[in-house]
């Protein structure tokens, strides 16, 4: 048995190499295609070592990064092959392919770089942190009261831009001796300026309900997933009521560990496939389209489970609901937003017309919101956070310029090497 596992083994670490040595040569003709950079062109970096399978947290950044570089020139640093192809495709900020130190240092050296920006905790960050004479910087790929949002990485970084209050609160709890007036700039959620784009129904006076499951998890303690313990009987009240049109976005990976979770899923996509058949005008919505942003906007009132899609929703200031865990042995955060958020129980599924309504006109319900809202993200009136986000970028500039000239250098190897053209994509 060891010698055909092994083998097995040996055989898809061939089959990866072999991929991954294919994906960069596509890369590289694709950008050779497109010319040279300019030298001495770009101000701002934003560093990416994932590939693929992690491209969310670059994707939620680039309608700011792109309104961003009107002012501030900005290039992506990937690291990966299929993280460079899938920036090249999806039409991202301009692309610097450099899996390897050597690679990174030659590009640098013809570039201007000012400040690094990271969306992320990837072990190979610090490969890029070993170059000083500019300012790296965390910006995430999100905001919630994960373990990950009070990692002790963060001191690594000269500064953090973050969401809001409750960032601050948490990190100041958790990390030893970090200064957390100096290194912190708040800047809201920029990308919920950008919660826009084409709607694929025609408005009208029915009201919009968003339900965004996560999927069921892959152990007790994770079990946050509601599509088999809610969703079935908030889809079908909603579709009853024939005023309200409903917007199901489940999580890709639901029902992959639980097959009744999928099998309800599936009941779920009928329901709105019979209810779309039997009144055209409802136009109701299975979405499982890549854009995260529209439906926000959209919605009147969202359901979503506990995940990034709380935080997502919330930087939207609009009412929202959030499913109780059925499995009593789901983890559940009671010092943030989860301990004062609107739950909606297993029981309450049942009369999802009802909560609906009360989320959506309780004068307590909308106050506590206006509250919760303000302390995460501060100011989300349409356009504050993208003013704060440059405003952010502009001191350090000016922090750059006031440093700029004096005697400290770079202490590079650059005949450091590091070869290795695969994957490297760090879970939070």
């Amino acid at each position: 048995m060891g010698v055909v596992s092994d083998g097995k083994k040996a055989y898809r670490l061939l089959t990866k190499a072999l991929a991954s040595r294919s994906a960069v040569q596509r890369v590289r003709r694709t950008l050779s295609s497109q010319g040279p950079h300019p030298q001495g062109h770009y101000k701002i970096a934003v560093y990416f070592a994932d590939g693929a399978v992690n491209m969310y947290q670059m994707r939620q950044w680039y309608r700011p990064l792109e309104l961003l570089a009107e002012r501030w020139p900005v290039v992506v640093l990937s690291r990966s092959a299929t993280g460079a192809e899938k920036l090249i495709a999806e039409d991202g900020p301009p692309v610097a392919f450099v899996p390897t130190v050597r690679n990174l240092e030659k590009f640098i050296a013809k570039q201007d770089i000012r400040i690094v920006l990271y969306v992320n905790q990837n072990t190979r960050n610090f490969q890029m942190f070993r170059y000083g004479r500019r300012w790296h910087v965390f910006i995430n790929h999100g905001e919630s009261d994960k373990m990950y949002m009070t990692t002790n990485q963060y001191k690594a970084y000269d500064y953090a831009l973050v969401a809001g209050q409750a960032a601050r609160d948490r990190l100041s709890r958790t990390l030893w001796d970090y200064d957390i007036e100096r290194r912190t700039i708040e800047i809201g959620r920029p990308q919920a300026d950008h919660y826009s784009g084409t709607l694929p129904y025609t408005p009208d006076e029915r009201m919009v309900v968003l339900y965004a499951p996560t999927w069921e998890g892959d152990r007790p303690s994770a079990h946050y997933g509601s599509i088999a313990t809610h969703g079935e009987a908030i889809i079908a009240g909603l579709l009853a009521t024939g005023r309200h049109r409903v917007i199901y976005r489940p999580h890709p990976r639901s029902g992959v560990v639980d097959d009744a979770y999928g099998e309800a899923h599936r009941r779920i996509l009928a329901a709105i496939a019979a209810a779309n058949a039997a009144d055209p005008g409802a136009q109701h919505v299975h979405d499982d389209g890549p854009e995260l942003g529209w439906q926000m906007a959209a919605a009147d009132v969202a359901i979503v489970d506990i995940s990034a899609m709380v935080y997502d929703r919330l930087a939207a200031g609009k009412p929202l609901l959030i499913t109780r865990p059925g499995d009593e042995r789901a983890s559940i955060d009671t010092k943030g937003y989860l301990s004062a958020c609107e739950w909606l129980t297993v029981e309450g599924s049942r009369d999802i017309v009802a909560e609906v309504d009360r989320v959506s006109e309780d004068e307590e319900a909308v106050a506590r919101l206006r509250i919760w809202v303000q302390h995460y993200f501060g100011d989300t009136t349409p356009g504050v956070a993208t003013e704060k986000f440059h405003a952010a970028i502009e001191q350090l500039m000016h922090k750059w310029d006031d440093w700029h000239g004096r005697d400290v250098e770079d202490d590079v190897d650059v005949d450091e090497e590091d070869d290795d053209d695969g994957d490297e994509d760090d879970e939070d």
